[in-house]
């Protein structure tokens, strides 16, 4: 995204703002009134001090107390002024990390398999906070600064209009300073922006994962990928720094030659008669002012390329396109009968590597469907494609009759039961993470579907039972418990169809064998796909589909796929040859 598009988008925001906005101008232009006004008073004092032991001092008492007032009145506008600025910015802030996240969940579940997490991290919290601190001295200083460039503009030619002249003729210096600086820095602050969210996404990526870096003693190798990220950041950084670290010193040598200048030219003013020596210690003063605001707005300019940098990022994301919405005349799915039927589907991730090619499968009612087969051959594909998680490239998938794509995506959703092989839970308790489907469950239906997943035991043996907290993703629990409580989750949801990825793969045998019975109670009656690798566990299924290269090669039950002596016969084979 470029530069003026970026800026003006964010410009966007500030609308439901604008009486915030309206307010601090007037803060602002106050300030810069009273700041101005100051000189005047100065060098009317100084004008009162007519030779030695010539000084009026009945006539300087008011003006220095004048003076004072005008100090105090300042200062309160001012803070009045940050105020406002502050409040802006945390509600851009706020509105800008509220619309990240809900276009993140917005997004296909493809995008988010391409999109590193530790990058979405960043473009979420680094970024904008980036953008924040970049507008916040952009308020704070941009306003104050124009206002008084322009106020004092006109009090210099009030004053004298040749003195004036001098000031306007040699101001475009500073804006080619700026517009030079300005071009430089984005474009690194930019590259800055992107190689922060790869460091981001490396770290989150190897602290997520420091049991398998110190497994393979991955230690020196994930030190050179982050010693070379970091290089990179270093050397962005640099050149960054090195442009914007212009800004300064080019700007105090503009404003020294606008103040000698103006100093020389009004000395000749002055002994000509055309100014009086308060006047010009007055206009060397809005001389200093009058340039001064260039070295802010300059400072300005540098960190609003870093926030326009970080900016462009946080665009891009919200910019991601989001998943086709609901019809607006989809239904809401409700009392499935569990009649599945998959007709001439197709699907692929890329359209150079096809998967599922041709599938046609018909579900009656409460069948038991176990599919098995292979690495790769596409049982889980199949499961996304039942959630409607990726859509198919071709063909219809059906539910009680009717086109799945007919139905809203939540009510779909809500009428399977889903456990994975990788489990999930998140940060709180356990009676929190069991009724993550239903938040209103009582503790009661709690215990119960903890014990209907063999659970109960090992929570009521934590230090505060079920109101134990866990942490992200349960790291303080095994993979065999974090798993009971997946199933537990599923267990208290009680949904019409079920979906179990290989979900008893992190159990002991013994607790297997339990909660394969609590599942088999579970699925009394309900539809259920069950994705296996130990063929141990799937006998029992009205058909088995056995899957390869993105085909049904097979289908049948156990006793009849053993009796062909074909592929699962294989398999069977290679897993129990042992045994028999």
């Amino acid at each position: 995204m470029k530069r003026k598009e970026t800026f003006l988008r964010l410009i966007q925001f500030l609308k439901p703002y604008w009486a915030i906005l309206a307010l601090s101008l007037v803060f602002a232009a106050g300030s810069v009134a009273l700041t101005l006004y100051a000189p005047i008073l100065v060098g009317d004092a100084i004008d009162m001090i007519v030779g030695p032991g010539q000084v009026s001092f009945s006539s300087i008492s008011p003006l220095l107390i004048q003076l004072a007032i005008v100090v105090a009145a300042t200062a309160l506008l001012q803070w009045a002024m940050a105020l406002c600025n502050n409040r802006l910015v945390c509600n851009i802030s706020s509105q800008l990390r509220q619309q990240s996240f809900s276009h993140l969940h917005q997004l296909p579940v493809g995008s988010l398999d391409q999109l590193p997490t530790g990058d979405a991290i960043s473009r979420i919290t680094a970024d904008i906070d980036q953008i924040s601190d970049g507008l916040l001295l952009g308020f704070s200083q941009l306003f104050t600064g124009v206002a008084t460039i322009l106020t004092t503009l006109g009090f210099m030619l009030s004053l004298h209009k040749g003195i004036a002249l001098v000031v306007v003729i040699l101001t475009p210096l500073s804006f080619f300073v700026a517009g030079f600086i300005a071009k430089y820095s984005f474009r690194y602050f930019q590259q800055q922006a992107k190689v922060r969210g790869q460091m981001t996404t490396l770290v989150e990526e190897l602290v997520g994962n420091q049991k398998v870096v110190q497994a393979f003693c991955y230690q020196k190798q994930a030190e050179s990928r982050f010693e070379q990220l970091n290089r990179s950041m270093q050397q962005c950084g640099m050149k960054a720094v090195f442009f914007s670290s212009l800004t300064n010193p080019c700007t105090r040598f503009v404003n020294g030659v606008v103040y000698a200048a103006v100093g020389i030219v009004g000395a000749f003013v002055a002994l000509s008669g055309g100014i009086s020596v308060g006047g010009l210690s007055c206009f060397l003063s809005y001389a200093n002012q009058y340039t001064k605001p260039f070295n802010e707005i300059s400072g300005v300019v540098t960190e609003l390329q870093n926030a326009l940098a970080s900016a462009a990022r946080v665009f891009d994301l919200m910019d991601s396109p989001a998943q086709e919405p609901d019809s607006p005349k989809a239904m809401e799915l409700k009392n499935p009968t569990g009649q599945v039927a998959l007709e001439h589907v197709f699907f692929s991730y890329t359209p150079e590597k096809p998967l599922l090619q041709n599938l046609n499968l018909s579900v009656e009612p409460g069948q038991h469907i176990a599919i098995v087969g292979p690495t790769g051959c596409g049982k889980t594909t199949l499961i996304n494609l039942l959630m409607r998680f990726y859509e198919p490239t071709g063909g219809s998938i059906t539910l009680s009759g009717e086109d799945i794509r007919h139905f809203t995506r939540d009510s779909l959703r809500a009428g399977w039961g889903m456990v994975l092989q990788d489990t999930w839970l998140s940060s709180g308790t356990i009676h929190e993470n069991i009724a993550y489907g239903v938040p209103n469950a009582s503790r009661e239906q709690v215990i119960e579907a903890a014990k209907a997943a063999f659970a109960h035991s090992f929570i009521m043996r934590l230090p505060q039972g079920y109101d134990t907290p866990i942490g992200e993703n349960g790291a303080t629990l095994s993979a065999g418990q974090r798993q009971l409580l997946c199933i537990a989750r599923v267990m208290l949801q009680r949904p019409s169809m079920l979906i179990l990825d290989e979900a008893t793969s992190s159990i002991d045998t013994r607790t297997e064998w339990k909660v394969q019975q609590a599942f088999d109670a579970l699925m009394e009656g309900r539809t259920s796909f069950v994705v296996a690798h130990r063929l141990s566990t799937i006998q029992n299924a009205d058909m088995i589909l056995v899957m390869k290269d993105g085909i049904i090669l097979e289908k049948g039950n156990h006793q009849q796929l053993l009796e062909r002596e074909g592929f699962y016969w294989r398999l069977y084979s290679s897993q129990f040859a042992h045994q028999e």
